[in-house]
């Protein structure tokens, strides 16, 4: 069972997402302890290659308060754990097809911090303006096969 920490929900607004990644999260016990806190923001996270590993960018941790001597750095470059197949996938697909990596959402599993990332390709106006119009036609059918139910009874 995994519990949430936070999700980013611009990123699924600004993005169409293509495929999802499961990575670690390399952590500072003051992180872990804000984690717990639920002191973070991911909002504008994303994920980025530089020299051959995988680092998150834009997530900010709010320092622990009750931390003795050491502090982490808010918003600090933390290095992402995942598999040299799925870096060099990720690697390939950014290069030749110009997508990008935006953070998803951050959640506890096995109590390990876990990062779930995407592979995705960066929305239109237009794009988003169809989203809207199909969740608006979905919740009315919901609404009229509820009522229709209703009415059965």
């Amino acid at each position: 069972m995994s519990a949430e920490i936070t999700t980013n929900r611009k990123a699924f607004r600004d993005y169409t997402i293509l495929e999802k990644f499961e990575a670690g999260v390399e952590l500072k016990g003051t992180e872990v302890k804000s984690l717990r806190a639920g002191l973070i923001s991911m909002q504008g996270a994303f994920a980025r290659i530089q020299n051959g590993d995988l680092y998150l960018f834009d997530c900010a941790i709010q320092p622990y308060e009750r931390a003795s001597h050491e502090q982490h750095e808010s918003k600090r470059a933390r290095r992402l754990l995942l598999h040299r197949g799925e870096i060099n996938k990720l690697a390939a697909a950014v290069e030749r097809e110009g997508l990008t990596i935006p953070a998803l959402r951050l959640y506890w599993k096995k109590g390990r911090v876990k990062l779930e990332i995407g592979l995705g390709k960066g929305k239109l106006a237009t794009d988003k303006r169809q989203d809207l119009k199909k969740r608006v036609e979905d919740r009315e059918a919901a609404r009229t096969v509820a009522a229709f139910n209703k009415q059965g009874r």
